[in-house]
């Protein structure tokens, strides 16, 4: 699959801060890429120099197979839609290359459709909710059909309702408009509903990449018996080390062989398990071990 972002080594430094460290990243086309971390982490300095916003200290990035360079820049940027902090422009560009890049726009009608704008495409912006200004702000980065959508917490202060509405638009936009998004946030739990691949960032530096399956798969919760005969399970379990109290059951996490073995015991002692539920961690605690893991190391 063909990767519309990578990095290599890519870092910022600040006088002695290391801001981004070394990050690596693959976005592969066709998905809604998750980049979580808390605030601080590097997300939106990563984001920055991926659109040339700010020079890295040193590394490469390349946007559509392309290395982002001076001379490509213009070529990647009218190709690639953003929305980061709500800029009125691209800073580091001039004024002719601003209108450069969107000088060809003749899509409004699709875009406020796409973000569900359409009824309200002639009252005053000043009007509108932060929810639907966000929605606003995406619709202007759709312009010009992007390959690349990148979206810098785009559900930031949003109540439930209108984060609701922006997981949604985002989750479609890969079959709606054909981009690939990164989108960065802190909202762990919700990203986990919108995307497919994640990246995680702490302090500068990556502490996971790869699929969202991937990641709860590496990352298992505990599981619950509910066990008709106790008593008979109850020797079974502490030989494996379980507390056995009652009919019902919490195990800590296991591999499927391990937890297919004890529980085709428990079965052939005559336990009765009548039910098997396990507990995924949601990426709230995955990254909540993981930054554990690192700070341990």
């Amino acid at each position: 699959m063909q990767t519309v972002i990578e990095t290599k080594s890519l870092c910022k430094q600040y006088g002695t801060r290391m801001a981004v460290d070394h990050v690596e990243l693959h976005v592969p086309q066709g998905c809604v890429y998750g980049f979580i971390g808390p605030n601080g982490a590097g997300k939106s300095t990563t984001m920055k120099m991926l659109l040339g916003l700010i020079h890295p200290t040193s590394g490469s990035v390349r946007l559509l197979g392309q290395p982002l360079t001076r001379e490509s820049r213009l070529a990647l940027l009218r190709q690639t839609g953003s929305l980061i902090e709500n800029p009125a422009g691209y800073l580091h560009l001039t004024a002719r290359e601003n209108l450069e890049i969107v000088a060809d726009l003749k899509d409004i009608g699709r875009v406020l459709d796409i973000v569900h704008l359409a009824q309200d495409r002639s009252r005053k912006v000043g009007q509108y909710s932060l929810g639907m200004k966000q929605r606003l702000g995406i619709a202007m980065a759709l312009l010009g059909s992007p390959k690349l959508l990148i979206l810098d917490e785009p559900t930031n202060g949003l109540d439930p309702a209108g984060i609701q509405e922006m997981r949604s638009l985002i989750q479609d936009m890969p079959a709606t408009t054909g981009a690939t998004v990164l989108i960065s946030s802190h909202l762990l739990g919700e990203m986990e509903q919108m995307v497919e691949q994640v990246g995680i960032i702490d302090h500068g530096h990556m502490l996971f990449e790869g699929p969202l399956a991937e990641l709860q798969r590496h990352s298992r919760g505990s599981v619950t018996l509910r066990l008709l005969d106790p008593a008979k399970a109850a020797p079974i379990l502490r030989a494996h080390g379980i507390a056995a109290d009652g009919g019902c059951i919490t195990l800590p996490p296991l591999r499927d062989d391990l937890l297919a073995a004890l529980v085709q015991q428990l079965a052939m002692n005559g336990a009765g398990v009548v039910e098997l539920t396990p507990h995924t961690k949601t990426l709230e605690e995955i990254f909540l071990s993981l930054t554990a893991n690192e700070e341990a190391d």
